[in-house]
């Protein structure tokens, strides 16, 4: 029986070996190419070949006040996110980079919708650039990065970070994410001891769909997404961009997000 399991562990650690190469080698043609259309080729299917990292770092946060489906898509789109950003020289694995984007994009999704206990503003502010410089600093060291090295990037103290880390609010996200091993594509973390529900999700309907239905949006529509999920701005900093309150952000990418999980749940055409 032992000998079984460490066979299983083995070859699924062989499996994630080449995933991981013909990631990185996906992408370093992607980024050799002058042609765009094979860049966007190349960029869906890297991201359809991790669609498993995104789909098992969402579920860690289904039922908890905010739709799976949403968690779902932003997921994907901090996939997408990631692979946009990946350098394949560093030598680091894609997951290494993939996993604390693809976190940092839900964490900031909780944060923008779900605030529950009113955290001080410099906190809250800390939480997004603290999600917003953790991916870099993962290719930087091929690690996690310690608070000291997260205060010093950011120029701000130690117990200031420490406090933004383990803030309670937006259901304590950076805290209950932070990971309980260094296994690079470990997705245990401290949430893993509140019960969840499981919810299911057709793999079938993946984000390379996202792309042609994102180009049927109306362009202030593509405008907001860009900017929240490529450009990682506030949903303050996008409200004054195209002139309009952060609460209304809110709202507006709520129904955008929405129509897009609702295209994609479409049954194609015969």
């Amino acid at each position: 029986m032992v000998n079984t399991d460490r066979c299983t562990q083995s070859a699924e650690q062989a499996r994630k070996a080449r995933r991981d190469e013909q990631t990185s080698s996906l992408l370093r043609r992607r980024r050799l190419t002058d042609s765009e259309e094979e860049r966007q080729r190349l960029l869906e299917e890297a991201v359809e070949l991790n669609i498993e990292i995104a789909h098992s770092i969402a579920t860690r946060f289904s039922g908890r006040g905010v739709e799976s489906d949403d968690v779902e898509q932003v997921a994907y789109l901090g996939l997408v996110k990631a692979a946009h950003g990946f350098d394949p020289e560093t030598g680091t694995p894609f997951p290494a980079f993939a996993v604390p984007t693809i976190r940092g994009e839900i964490k900031r999704y909780f944060r923008d919708c779900s605030w529950t206990v009113r955290i001080p503003r410099r906190l809250q502010e800390l939480q997004g650039a603290i999600a917003a410089v953790e991916p870099q600093l993962v290719q930087e060291l091929h690690r996690e990065p310690s608070v000291p090295e997260l205060a010093a990037q950011l120029d701000a103290g130690i117990h200031e970070v420490e406090s933004a880390v383990a803030a309670v609010g937006c259901f304590s996200v950076l805290s209950l994410d932070r990971p309980l091993d260094d296994d690079e594509e470990s997705t245990k973390t401290l949430a893993d001891t509140v019960p969840t529900r499981d919810d299911s999700f057709e793999h079938a309907e993946t984000i390379t769909v996202l792309r042609p239905l994102i180009e049927q949006l109306p362009e202030r529509d593509r405008q907001i997404l860009e900017l929240r999920f490529i450009d990682s701005r506030t949903q303050e900093d996008i409200g004054r961009e195209i002139g309009v309150s952060q609460m209304q952000v809110s709202r507006l990418l709520r129904r955008i997000l929405d129509e897009l999980r609702e295209k994609i749940s479409m049954p194609a055409a015969a």
